[in-house]
């Protein structure tokens, strides 16, 4: 199949999907190799960049998804009379803030650090996809672990987890007591 083909191929694919596709997935039905579907995709992105496109290529590690422009959602909301979710609360940020630094983590961990029930927040977070179950601890009672997932990357616009924000370094005490 000639590249232009094989382009209009994973655009069709990413189309139809709605949800993000592995290049792997897509390099092993087109019977080409991974790389190359990169190479493809992210062309296709910037062919959609320069077009100013009502959509564009979104890449989560590698997997990639068409998405609406985020300038047009205001547009796409009235169209299809979508409801507005609701924003995340100060404690839903910091659970997922939390699971995002330090996955995979169980609800114990995330108590800990937070010092309150966190058992609502979980289960808010899991129902919207920004969480999901990511198995279980080796411990008694084996405790779940949690982890983000691919509609967390979307949601806040990361191609990966490298792409979080670097905590802040501990500052070191400078009016330290000198010894007595």
């Amino acid at each position: 199949m000639e590249i232009k083909k094989l382009q209009s191929a994973i655009e069709a694919v990413l189309f139809a999907s709605g949800e993000p596709v592995d290049a792997q997935r897509m390099a092993e039905a087109l019977d080409i190799d991974k790389p190359t579907v990169i190479k493809l995709a992210e062309r296709l992105g910037q062919q959609l960049d320069e077009q100013e496109s009502g959509i564009c290529l979104v890449r989560m590690e590698d997997s990639f998804q068409l998405c609406t422009r985020t300038e047009y959602g205001p547009v796409v909301r009235a169209v299809m009379d979508m409801r507005r979710n609701v924003p995340l609360s100060p404690a839903a940020m910091e659970v997922l803030a939390i699971v995002a630094y330090n996955q995979p983590v169980t609800k114990a961990f995330v108590e800990q650090i937070r010092g309150v029930d966190c058992s609502g927040v979980l289960t808010s977070l899991t129902s919207k996809q920004l969480i999901e179950e990511k198995g279980r601890l080796e411990l008694p009672g084996r405790p779940l672990l949690y982890g983000t997932t691919a509609n967390f990357l979307r949601c806040f616009g990361l191609s990966s987890l490298d792409d979080l924000p670097p905590l802040p370094k501990k500052e070191e005490s400078s009016q330290e007591q000198p010894p007595a």
